[in-house]
């Protein structure tokens, strides 16, 4: 129950300071755009501008293009209510309005991205100085293979070394067979000595 509380009051937090931002560039209060705000602060985790095009005709029964999604993204970003990631070729969104800094951890083979939070890591980078530069926030992703893909290589490498093996062994025992056959016929055959004819 308090988790629903928190996020309906995070909800209608984020609405206000769209409004304030609405508001300050004189921008037309669409309900669009509060319909898609509110859908966002609905997901959990990070999502794509095709799976929020989805949810909104399947979830919220609100209909909107992807340009109106699209052009709300933007405007989000600019007002500090979304932020954007690029998970290697991915573009994914996700909430921003009183979310803790988290880290990303990208698999390079299946895509999976897994957040994490580590208070020494955060210490680090927040504690950084910069020369002439008043750092505000931060994103770090760490990209490499996650369990279940070094599992599923791990198992490719050992079978590719048996097969490997087994065509080194049929080889080996094929140039032995074939040392033993020419010993056998050098064996076997008589020396032929012709000899020079008569004249």
């Amino acid at each position: 129950m308090v988790g629903k509380k928190n996020n309906i009051e995070e909800k209608e937090k984020a609405k206000q300071q769209l409004t304030d931002y609405l508001t300050k560039r004189k921008f037309r209060k669409t309900p669009e755009r509060y319909a898609i705000l509110d859908m966002i602060y609905t997901i959990k985790g990070h999502f794509s501008i095709e799976t929020l095009y989805t949810m909104m005709e399947d979830v919220a029964k609100f209909r909107v293009s992807r340009a109106t999604i699209y052009n709300t993204l933007i405007l989000l970003l600019d007002a500090h209510l979304v932020i954007k990631h690029q998970f290697g070729s991915s573009t994914q969104f996700e909430k921003c309005y009183n979310q803790g800094i988290h880290h990303h951890m990208i698999c390079t083979q299946c895509g999976k991205v897994t957040e994490f939070q580590d208070e020494q890591l955060q210490a680090a980078v927040v504690g950084t100085k910069l020369p002439r530069f008043k750092q505000i926030n931060y994103s770090l992703y760490i990209y490499g293979l996650c369990s279940k893909c070094q599992w599923k290589l791990s198992r490719m490498l050992a079978a590719n070394k048996r097969a490997q093996e087994k065509v080194e062994e049929k080889e080996t025992n094929k140039k032995a067979k074939g040392k033993k056959t020419k010993g056998k016929k050098a064996e076997g055959k008589p020396s032929i000595v012709r000899s020079p004819k008569a004249k």
